[in-house]
C-alpha cells in the first residue's frame, strides 16, 4: 500500500484550511487547524499503541477484559500521550454532530489534563470563539472532522518518518505567509534561520537557546544541522522561551510533531522574567540565536536578573527594547559560548544609552561580526535588517581580537513574490567569509577596534564595507568619435576568462587605445548568439559539462545505494564536497555559485531522498504516483492556486511520453478549431479586423459552420477523455516497471534536476558576459559625431518637407 507522500499531506492540510478561509483571517484560524491536526495525530498514535497493548496481553493468555483494561490505564503510555475517550477520534468522528465546538474544547482540555507535558498547549483553542458576530457553526466543523479523517496519521502510513513535522512546518510557512505583519510574530524565514545556524555550528552535547522562540524554526534547524554534521541530534538540549502564549503552543507542538518532545520551551517575559533558571541563577547556554521582536518597548519595574544589563538600559519607551534582548542573550552564555541575533539597522548608530552599550561591546570584544542582510526578507517589516554576532568575554579566537568583521550582503538575493529570500549560494557566500575572516573588496571588511573608537562607535555597515557598484567608466573619446576603451577591456579580463572567451574574437583593432566590434557584429542583437556560439564559450562549457557527468559517474552509486546504508547525512557531506571540489576547478562558476547548485538541488530533493532510505527507490516512486493521482482529483481553479499540474511531473514525461504527444496534439486541433471559430464570428464595428471578420463569416454557410462547431465539441471531447485516461495509464505503467526500472527513474529525474540547476547557472555567468559587450554598443558604437550627423540630416530633410508645403521662411 502506498504511504502518504509529503506532497499530498501539505496538500491535505492548505485544504483544510480553505474550509475556514473566508469566515476569518489566517491568524485567527490556524489555532484551529494546528489543534485538529494535533488531535489527530496524538489520537491515531494512542490507538496504534492501544491496539499493541492488546495484542501483546492477549498474547500472554490474558482475557479480552483483562487485556482492555491494562490498555485503558494511563500509566501505560509513557512514550506516547494517553487519550480519553472523549479525546479520541473514534469518538469525535462518530459520536460529535451537535454543540461540535463545545466537543472539540472537550477534547481538547482532557487531552491536557490526562498528560501533564502538555499544560497550557492546547486547551487554549476555543472552537467556539465568536469572532465578529459570528462563531463556527457545526457544519463547518463537521466539514473540517470530516476532512481530517481522510488519513491516518501513524508513523508507519509515511512515506519518511518525519514527514508530519516537515508537513507542520510547511502550514506554518504558509499561515505566515497568509497572516502578513501578524505572521513575522511566529515565523523567520528558513533561509535566515540557515544561515545564523551555519555560522554558529551548533554541535552535539552543546546547549542551544532561542530567547524569542516563535515556533521553533531555529531549534529545528539546530537540531538539524546537528545531524548533517554527522552529531547526535538526540545529545542536543533545546531550550526556548515566547511571551505570546498561542505562539508558545505551537511551537511546543511543533517540537512534539518533530519527535522532541524534551524541549524546554517557556511561555513568559523574557526581559521581564526569564524562565530558565537553575539553583537561583540564569541557566547557561553554549549557542544562542534569536530574532527578537523589533523595535519594542519595555518595562524595568519588576525585571528580575538585572545584572544581565551590565552594558546600560536602553529608553523603557520610544520603541528601543533590541539592544536589551541583545544584553540577555550576552549574558546566558556559558564560557565559549557564542550568539547571533537578527537586529534592526538603527542599533548600529543611534546615540544616547545604545551608543554606550555599542561601546561596551567593542572594548570587551564580544562583538565578532555584524552582517547585513537584504531588504524584505522578513514577515511584518519592510525595514533593513542586521545580524549581530558575539561571543562570550574572552572567547574570541585570538587572531581575531580587537577587530570586528562586517559584511555588506544587502544586494545579494532572489526576489520572491511577497518577500525577498537568500538562495544556498547567498547563504555560503555570507558562512564562508565569515569563517575566513577576511577582507572581501565591495563585500567585506575586518575593522581594527582603534578605528571604531575613532568614528565614536559608529556600526554602520556601509561605512566599512561599501557595496555600492563602481560608477560605470565613460571614456568621453569613445562617446565623442567611437571605439572601445582597451582599458575597461582588461578590466573584464578575468570575467572572460572564467567563461572561456577571448574578447578579440568580437573585437578588433581601431588604434593603440580603442578596439571596434567586428565587422560582422551589424546589430546590436548579434551579440548573445555570437558569444553563445562562440568556439572559447562553447569549450569551456563543455569543460564544466564533462566535469559534471564524470561526477555523477563517480558518486550516483553512494546515492543508488542509499536504501541499503540509509546514511543520508553522510552522502549529503559528501555529494556536496565533491561536487563543489570537483566542478569549481573548472572556474568557470565560482565557488559560491557551484556551492548554491548543489545545494538547492540538495534541499529540493531531500524529502525524495528520505522516502527513498525508508521505502526504497520503488516506494519513492509509488510515493510519486500516488501523489499524482491525487492531484487529478484537484479541479483546475485551484491547481492554479498552487497545486503543481500533474502533466509536468518528471515520471510522468518518463514513464508516458507517447500519451504527453497524443494529449499535446489533441489540445493543438481544440486550439486550432476554436481559432477558426473565433474567427468567423461577427466582430464589433470599431474590432480591429472586423470586415475581414464578416467576410469570413460569409464564406461559411450556416452547414460548414454549424459542422465546426460540431467537430470542436469532438475535439474537446477527446481531450477530456485523454486526460480522464491518465490515471488509468499511469497505474498500468508503474505495475510493469521493476524495482530496478524504479531506482533508474528515479536516479534519472535527480541527475536530470542537477543538470537543469547547472546550466541555469551557466546561463547567469554567460548573460553577464554579453550585457557586458551590450553595455559597450550601447555607450559607444554610436559616437557623438554620428548622432549629430544624423540629427543635422534629419533637420535638413525636415526643412525640405517644410519648403515643399509652402511654410518656408
Amino acid at each position: 500500500m502506498a504511504r502518504l507522500t509529503l506532497p499530498q499531506l501539505e496538500r491535505h492540510l492548505f485544504a483544510a484550511a480553505d474550509i475556514l478561509r473566508g469566515k476569518m483571517d489566517a491568524s485567527e484560524f490556524k489555532e484551529y487547524i494546528f489543534g485538529m491536526l494535533f488531535l489527530k495525530r496524538c489520537s491515531d498514535v494512542f490507538e496504534e499503541r492501544y491496539e499493541q497493548i492488546i495484542k501483546e496481553n492477549l498474547a500472554r493468555g490474558r482475557s479480552p477484559e483483562e487485556a482492555k483494561k491494562r490498555a485503558d490505564d494511563p500509566g501505560r503510555y509513557g512514550e506516547t500521550f494517553y487519550v480519553p475517550p472523549t479525546a479520541r477520534w473514534s469518538y469525535i468522528n462518530k459520536e460529535l454532530h451537535k454543540n461540535v465546538g463545545d466537543g472539540l474544547n472537550v477534547a481538547l482540555g482532557t487531552l491536557e489534563s490526562h498528560n501533564s507535558s502538555l499544560e497550557g498547549v492546547v486547551q487554549h483553542i476555543n472552537f467556539t470563539r465568536q469572532v465578529g458576530r459570528t462563531r463556527l457553526p457545526d457544519v463547518s466543523l463537521r466539514a473540517l472532522i470530516q476532512h481530517f479523517n481522510r488519513y491516518r496519521l501513524r508513523n508507519e502510513d509515511f512515506e519518511f518518518p518525519d514527514l508530519l513535522g516537515a508537513a507542520y512546518e510547511y502550514l506554518i510557512y504558509e499561515f505566515a505567509d497568509s497572516a502578513g505583519k501578524k505572521g513575522g510574530e511566529f515565523y523567520t524565514p528558513r533561509d535566515v534561520v540557515r544561515l545564523m545556524v551555519q555560522i554558529l555550528k551548533p554541535r552535539s552535547g552543546m546547549r542551544v537557546y532561542d530567547p524569542c522562540v516563535g515556533s521553533g524554526g531555529m531549534l529545528i534547524l539546530s537540531r538539524q544541522y546537528v545531524e548533517e554534521s554527522g552529531g547526535d541530534p538526540n545529545n542536543l538540549s533545546l531550550y526556548g522561551q515566547d511571551n505570546n502564549g498561542g505562539v508558545w503552543a505551537i511551537c511546543k507542538m511543533n517540537m512534539i510533531l518533530h519527535g522532541i518532545p524534551g524541549a524546554n520551551i517557556a511561555n513568559d517575559d523574557t526581559l521581564l522574567t526569564p524562565a530558565h533558571v537553575e539553583g537561583g541563577e540564569l541557566v547557561r547556554f553554549d549557542r544562542v540565536l534569536a530574532n527578537p521582536p523589533f523595535s519594542q518597548n519595555y518595562s524595568i519595574d519588576g525585571m528580575g536578573f538585572k545584572e544581565r544589563f551590565s552594558y546600560g538600559f536602553c529608553p523603557e519607551t520610544g520603541k528601543k527594547a533590541d539592544l536589551m534582548f541583545a544584553q540577555h542573550m550576552l549574558a546566558v552564555l556559558r564560557e565559549g559560548g557564542m550568539l547571533a541575533t537578527v537586529m534592526p539597522h538603527g542599533v548600529l548608530f543611534r546615540g544616547g544609552a545604545e551608543q554606550k552599550i555599542r561601546a561596551g561591546f567593542v572594548k570587551d570584544d564580544v562583538l565578532e561580526a555584524v552582517i547585513g542582510l537584504p531588504p524584505n526578507l522578513f514577515y511584518g517589516t519592510g525595514i533593513p535588517a542586521c545580524i549581530l554576532v558575539m561571543r562570550a568575554k574572552g572567547a574570541k579566537p585570538a587572531e581575531r581580537r580587537g577587530k570586528v568583521l562586517f559584511i555588506n550582503a544587502d544586494a545579494e538575493y532572489h526576489t520572491g513574490r511577497a518577500q525577498n529570500f537568500l538562495r544556498p549560494e547567498h547563504v555560503e557566500k555570507i558562512v564562508s567569509t565569515f569563517d575566513a575572516f577576511h577582507d572581501v573588496p565591495g563585500y567585506a571588511a575586518v575593522v581594527d577596534h582603534a578605528t571604531l573608537a575613532a568614528n565614536d562607535y559608529n556600526l554602520n555597515i556601509r561605512r566599512y564595507a561599501d557595496n555600492a557598484p563602481p560608477p560605470t567608466p565613460h571614456d568621453v573619446r569613445a562617446h565623442l568619435v567611437g571605439g572601445i576603451p582597451r582599458a575597461e577591456v582588461e578590466a573584464q579580463r578575468s570575467l572572460f576568462a572564467a567563461h572561456g572567451l577571448n574578447p578579440r574574437d568580437l573585437l578588433v583593432e581601431r588604434d593603440a587605445r580603442y578596439l571596434d566590434f567586428a565587422p560582422s557584429l551589424e546589430v546590436r542583437g548579434q551579440l548573445g548568439p555570437a558569444i553563445a556560439e562562440n568556439a572559447g564559450v562553447r569549450e569551456q562549457e563543455g569543460l564544466l559539462r564533462d566535469a559534471f557527468r564524470a561526477w555523477w559517474e563517480a558518486h550516483s552509486p553512494l546515492l543508488r545505494a542509499l536504501p541499503a546504508t540509509k546514511a543520508l547525512m553522510t552522502l549529503r557531506a559528501e555529494l556536496l564536497a565533491s561536487f563543489g571540489a570537483a566542478l569549481a576547478d573548472v572556474g568557470l562558476l565560482d565557488r559560491y555559485a557551484v556551492a548554491g547548485v548543489v545545494a538547492s538541488w540538495w534541499n529540493n530533493h531531500l524529502y525524495d531522498f528520505k522516502a527513498a532510505a525508508a521505502q526504497g527507490w520503488r516506494g519513492l516512486v509509488e510515493g510519486w504516483v500516488a501523489t499524482i493521482r491525487a492531484a487529478l482529483s484537484i479541479d483546475e481553479e485551484t491547481r492554479n492556486g498552487g497545486v503543481a499540474d500533474p502533466l509536468g511531473h518528471p515520471l510522468v514525461k518518463r514513464l508516458l511520453p507517447d500519451y504527453l504527444r497524443e494529449l499535446s496534439a489533441a489540445e493543438a486541433r481544440v486550439a486550432e478549431l476554436d481559432g477558426r471559430l473565433e474567427a468567423v464570428k461577427p466582430g464589433s464595428d470599431d474590432d480591429e479586423g472586423a470586415e475581414e471578420a464578416v467576410a469570413d463569416e460569409e464564406a461559411l454557410s450556416e452547414a460548414e459552420l454549424k459542422a465546426l462547431k460540431k467537430e470542436l465539441a469532438a475535439a474537446k471531447k477527446r481531450v477530456k477523455a485523454l486526460r480522464a485516461e491518465l490515471d488509468k495509464r499511469l497505474a498500468a505503467s508503474f505495475a510493469a516497471l521493476s524495482d530496478a526500472d524504479c531506482e533508474r527513474h528515479a536516479l534519472a529525474i535527480a541527475r536530470d534536476d542537477l543538470t537543469a540547476g547547472l546550466e541555469r547557472a551557466v546561463t547567469v555567468q554567460r548573460q553577464r558576459v554579453i550585457a557586458t559587450f551590450e553595455s559597450w554598443w550601447d555607450r559607444y558604437q554610436v559616437p557623438l559625431r554620428e548622432i549629430e550627423g544624423r540629427r543635422d540630416e534629419a533637420a535638413k530633410r525636415l526643412e525640405q518637407f517644410v519648403r515643399r508645403l509652402g511654410y518656408a521662411g
